[in-house]
């Protein structure tokens, strides 16, 4: 039986699929050969490394730019990211013919803050980390009026990425096991509440590194806190404290956990461009980071399991030392 709060999530979402339909595209679900026969499973790669902007971001960046008032819309937006979101949201502003400010950390990959450009916004470069950047971001919006679009802690947002959900059961509707990278959550909790209201049996997993994993200790401590030792190679993810939206949403939706090596990072970075010809940043190789780990054989074996190849937006000096 689904709730009300959920018939309401649930409902953003199918209305965020129907906007996004003519503008976004369905990423391919691909079958790994090699990675299923390895782990005695089926494995298939969400491929959204290759959705407009090279990452979900521009699902739930869309969605919410698109679902602001006209007042809104006028008064201009502003955003913080590490770069894919900061991407996601230059593209639907000018889609939507709204000025856009973004606030990039000073260490962001230099491909992710040209292409931010590219689609129109105004970039500017605060804080050493993503959390410094949000906290800079957040003391501009309350001097300049302009709207805030969280890269995470959203519904809207949210409910813009939950339409990977609904393509999943499309793709796939026996899947059993769905892995997910996390950085703030907004990826993974709109997939979860859109494959948990059709099919609540389905395993949701959720990777981080070891380095970051703000979400995954407060899914551990059962509280909301911070967890962050140093910088990791899955930038896109490298969130400290995750959102609080999206932890009430998780805490009870996420069935199993996986912290990764960096060296696993780059180990998938290496596999999935070598062996299965995909371009996948840190962030975007964290789920098949945990595959090959062999953390979560257990959980793989005589299963349908789906990877989410989340963005390919790697810089090409760190890829070119990696292979």
């Amino acid at each position: 039986m689904i709730s009300e709060t959920q018939n309401q999530a649930l409902y953003g979402i199918l209305k965020a699929y129907e906007r996004l339909k003519p503008l976004m595209i369905h990423t391919p679900l691909a079958p790994s050969n090699i990675l299923g026969q390895k782990k005695q499973g089926d494995i298939y790669l969400k491929l959204e490394n290759l959705q407009r902007t090279g990452s979900f971001k521009a699902r739930g960046a869309y969605n919410k730019l698109a679902t602001l008032t006209p007042d809104e819309k006028k008064r201009g937006v502003i955003a913080c990211s590490a770069g894919n979101h900061a991407q996601g949201v230059a593209l639907a502003a000018s889609l939507l013919k709204i000025n856009a400010r973004i606030f990039m950390p000073e260490s962001a990959p230099k491909t992710k803050i040209l292409a931010t450009e590219n689609y129109g916004a105004k970039v500017e470069l605060v804080g050493e980390t993503f959390d410094e950047t949000k906290a800079r971001t957040l003391a501009e919006v309350a001097k300049s009026g302009e709207v805030f679009v969280s890269p995470f802690d959203d519904c809207a947002v949210m409910q813009g990425q939950g339409t990977i959900g609904i393509e999943l059961l499309q793709d796939l509707p026996e899947v059993d096991n769905i892995i997910v990278p996390i950085g703030g959550g907004g990826l993974i909790a709109g997939i979860a509440l859109a494959v948990k209201a059709y099919r609540p049996e389905v395993k949701i997993i959720g990777v981080q590194s070891y380095h970051v994993h703000g979400m995954i200790s407060s899914i551990w401590q059962q509280k909301l806190i911070a967890n962050r030792s140093q910088k990791t190679l899955a930038d896109g993810c490298d969130v400290a404290l995750a959102g609080e939206l999206t932890y009430e949403i998780l805490k009870e939706r996420i069935d199993e956990t996986v912290l990764v090596e960096e060296e696993e990072i780059e180990q998938a970075i290496h596999y999935l461009a070598l062996k299965e010809k995909v371009i996948a940043e840190g962030a975007g190789a964290l789920s098949t980071a945990a595959i090959l780990s062999g953390h979560i054989d257990h959980l793989l074996q005589g299963k349908k399991t789906i990877a989410v190849v989340s963005g390919g937006n790697i810089d090409f000096s760190v890829f070119k030392e990696i292979i």
